[in-house]
């Protein structure tokens, strides 16, 4: 199977740039798309079935604000929006989707920079988040959470990590964060196929980042350490234009019922 993950900050805008044609072009069988920016209402078929995909909206109560966004060319068993925790929920961060051998987390978490209130919202989410998949991989269930995590993990995961430790993004406490998770068993599925470095997935759209390779690596597809075996590959999409992020893609293996 393929899976590609893509926060394209504002589906609308992305249409305008061609996000349909690249749907068509590369064919997930399922997508994960984060920053839609918009409310059901506000998107025409096109973008809702036209293409051919069941496709489920998970939008904020502000407008114009975060939203997720699963693509699934098989419908999948089971659908839920959000955590259950209303704070996080209202933000529309998050959907949940049962497929044939993995539970999908489709994620856009919390950015930090703006003040501490947001910073310490987004640590919230991180600790929340950890028992709900720790849980669910206890019960025998495999576990994949795709997104845009809003953090670098490591100095290897920036262009210029020595003059951003103190931004959010790349703070100590957010990097303790995910490494709670390695800790944990999760499984962070590009660094385990490619330790290679300069390989980013965000751009910021002043001082010619993107020309210039001036990245960080904040979208990533992580899994419990036991479905690694089911992982073929994991990449990521830096040609692809559209947002200031690129897409990240996963290959697992065929599911039974394939």
């Amino acid at each position: 199977m393929k899976l590609y993950s893509w926060n394209v900050n504002g589906i609308r805008a992305a249409e305008k740039k061609g996000f349909l044609n690249w749907l068509d072009e590369v064919q997930p069988d399922i997508l994960c798309v984060q920053e839609t920016k918009a409310n059901i209402d506000q998107l025409g078929s096109s973008l809702i079935k036209d293409h051919g995909y069941h496709t489920f909206w998970h939008s904020a109560e502000k407008a114009g604000y975060s939203g997720v966004a699963t693509f699934s060319k098989e419908k999948p068993h089971f659908v839920q929006k959000g955590l259950g925790i209303d704070r996080f929920d209202s933000e529309g961060r998050v959907l949940i989707s049962e497929h044939d051998n993995f539970l999908l987390y489709n994620i856009y978490f919390p950015n930090g920079q703006k003040d501490d209130i947001r910073l310490n919202y987004k640590l919230d989410f991180y600790d929340e988040l950890l028992p709900i998949i720790n849980e669910q991989v206890e019960s025998g269930v495999n576990v994949i959470v795709t997104g845009d995590w809003n953090t670098a993990h490591h100095p290897i995961d920036l262009a210029r990590p020595k003059e951003n430790v103190k931004t959010s993004g790349f703070m100590p406490i957010e990097r303790e964060k995910l490494d709670e998770y390695i800790e944990s068993g999760w499984v962070d599925t590009f660094r385990h196929f490619h330790p290679d470095p300069e390989r980013y997935t965000w751009w910021t759209y002043r001082f010619g980042a993107r020309q210039r390779n001036i990245g960080w690596r904040i979208d990533y597809f992580f899994v419990n350490e036991s479905f690694v075996s089911e992982v073929e590959d994991a990449e990521i999409h830096e040609h692809v234009m559209g947002s200031d992020h690129c897409p990240c893609l996963l290959y697992t293996s065929p599911s039974p019922r394939d």
